[in-house]
């Protein structure tokens, strides 16, 4: 009974320090703020796909992150986020839901997994746009997020699902005065990890350095390298991402996507490689109607990342096609419908519950920003 006045007491005595606190320093944040802004916002994307492989746990094959459940309506992403920043501080945090952080963080501590950004950074140059930010991020790899409204597709390319969306660590920042140059460096905690993997207490790295000459145009070249494996049994991976944006006019655009690969056995003296890439053509008809066919190719031999029905003969070999349609019935809305379809030399693809060398899927989505 002592023990627990004393802790009641001390509760008291620590919230009436806080009370007293906030109001000693209550002018003193006021002032400090006026040099801040805070912004929020939030996004909700629903979404359904028939998958014409028909599994019957209405779960979608394991190399796809997004939009993985079949035949049901469901949530790929919901974001509420709050970034804050000053001419020098700056800060981000995101938390969400849906099935994209279900199976894209599966790995990660449970407590994490509902995190899209935490990070928070500061300016280190009064002549320089020369800045440090620490802690969950977007990745430095690809045109592609997993935002899907802000890409030109429904669905994530192959290239996309299969390398990182977020990243864990510390990267260093650079935008030149006339912002047609972005240069990053990136120390990790791995290939898409915030939980390190167990065994390995080796760092990895990554680079980014984009080219704006202009509005029309964006060219970016991003690397990776890092250890896969363990302290005593590496397997290092090598990666090298390059893509180029390129408005035509108000109605054409192209994206053109190369990822190329590579990753040595330590034990085994053997190194393995990868490449894959996706070409978009964008059309708009008008404000509210817009045209995007893609084609993409993914040759992972070894099957390094995709492992399907059969691919121990060949490995994942397979091109892609896609054809979607978008209406936004306003700025902040857009409602899409997408076919897609796979191709194989081999039956690495499941339809109608049957080894196959194709696949087909439709997909449908609504999403809203505000």
């Amino acid at each position: 009974m002592k023990k627990i006045k004393e802790n009641v007491r001390f509760c008291f005595s620590f919230v009436l320090l806080l009370i007293i606190f906030h109001s000693a320093q209550a002018q003193f944040y006021t002032d400090s703020l006026k040099n801040w802004k805070i912004e929020t916002s939030a996004y909700v994307e629903a979404y359904y796909v028939f998958d014409f492989a028909q599994p019957e746990n209405n779960e979608r094959v394991k190399y796809f992150f997004n939009h993985r459940r079949h035949n049901e309506f469901n949530v790929n992403h919901g974001i509420i986020e709050t970034l804050i920043h000053s001419e020098k501080v700056r800060g981000h945090i995101a938390l969400m839901i849906g099935t994209y952080s279900q199976y894209n963080l599966a790995n990660e501590q449970e407590l994490i997994r509902n995190i899209y950004e935490g990070n928070v950074g500061f300016k280190i140059s009064d002549k320089h746009n020369l800045w440090v930010d620490a802690g969950i991020f977007s990745s430095h790899i690809g045109f592609e997020s997993a935002i899907s409204k802000d890409c030109w597709t429904l669905t994530r390319s192959l290239l996309a699902d299969n390398t990182p969306y977020y990243e864990a660590g510390l990267k260093i920042t650079y935008t030149s005065k006339n912002e047609k140059w972005i240069c990053r460096g990136l120390l990790l905690n791995g290939w898409q990890r915030i939980k390190r993997l167990p065994h390995n207490s080796m760092p990895s790295a990554g680079t980014q350095v984009q080219f704006i000459p202009n509005k029309k145009i964006t060219l970016n070249s991003s690397t990776y390298v890092g250890n896969e494996g363990t302290d005593t049994l590496k397997q290092m991976r090598f990666f090298h991402n390059f893509y180029g944006i390129f408005e035509f006019s108000e109605k054409w655009g192209l994206i053109v996507g190369f990822d190329i690969g590579s990753q040595n056995n330590e034990a085994t003296q053997k190194v393995r490689y990868w490449h894959a890439s996706s070409t978009m053509l964008r059309y708009k008809l008008n404000k509210q109607w817009l045209l995007c066919g893609r084609v993409e190719h993914y040759w992972d031999k070894e099957s390094i990342f995709i492992v399907s029905p059969n691919s121990a003969i060949n490995g994942f070999r397979a091109l892609g096609f896609s054809l979607n349609v978008d209406y936004a019935p306003a700025e902040n809305m857009l409602v899409r419908i997408e076919g897609r379809t796979f191709v194989s030399n081999d039956e690495i693809f499941i339809l109608n519950r049957n080894f196959s060398n194709t696949n087909f899927l439709l997909a449908s989505s609504m999403a809203i920003a505000f």
